[in-house]
């Protein structure tokens, strides 16, 4: 009985404080609200600002990182256009083992062989659908999942799979790529406990 409420507690229990999500500023969403997202807000500001719920951010973390190493990590593609999230998705990378592309992303990238960047990944993990969208078109036409991090203004037609977060801010992106790459190297069984993640936030961090 103990054993199962541990377990449960530890199902429960949140990567981080909240404290921590907020102050990275992981919670703040645009002044836009797609129905798509609804789900994943929890208040509107006085200010307009639609405020995202970090308890389901930190679940969804989770839950991406068991879907994730599901595939062998250099079969999986990890996207950012924008450039506050091209540091993190480096970092995710070098620790997990996984591709990565930042910055421009070349039509023809996952569909065309003649492409000089073509890569045939079977699953992908998108910084922002928007701006992003020319991998999520690709993904889409070859018919592999997609997983993403969508902002209060993100459209979610075509991602199998949604972490809501700020996918803009630059402290905000170093905290979810960090997370997820914890997550992930514990899913591989390469590190057993979070504290054997020495890596910190900050490393991750991009350059202003």
């Amino acid at each position: 009985m103990a054993e199962e409420k541990e377990k449960t507690e530890n199902k429960n229990k949140m990567m981080v404080s909240e404290e921590t999500y907020m102050t990275s500023g992981v919670h703040i969403g645009t002044r836009q609200k797609t129905s798509d997202i609804k789900e994943f807000i929890y208040k509107v500001r006085n200010d307009g600002l639609y405020i995202i719920d970090v308890k389901k951010t930190d679940e969804r973390i989770k839950n991406a990182a068991k879907f994730l190493v599901k595939y062998d990590p250099s079969k999986v593609l990890v996207v950012s256009v924008r450039q506050y999230g091209q540091k993190p998705t480096q970092k995710l990378g070098e620790h997990t083992g996984m591709q990565t592309l930042e910055g421009r992303f070349r039509p023809g990238t996952l569909t065309n062989p003649n492409s000089k960047d073509f890569f045939e990944p079977e699953a992908i993990l998108l910084t922002d659908p928007l701006a992003d969208i020319q991998a999520l078109k690709e993904a889409k036409n070859i018919g592999i999942p997609v997983v993403a991090l969508c902002d209060t203004n993100n459209e979610t037609r075509y991602v199998d799979y949604v972490i809501p977060t700020n996918n803009k801010g630059r402290r905000a992106l170093a905290l979810i790529y960090w997370l997820l790459t914890r997550e992930i190297l514990k899913e591989q069984g390469k590190i057993k406990k979070e504290d054997k993640f020495t890596i910190e936030v900050e490393d991750f961090e991009a350059e202003i």
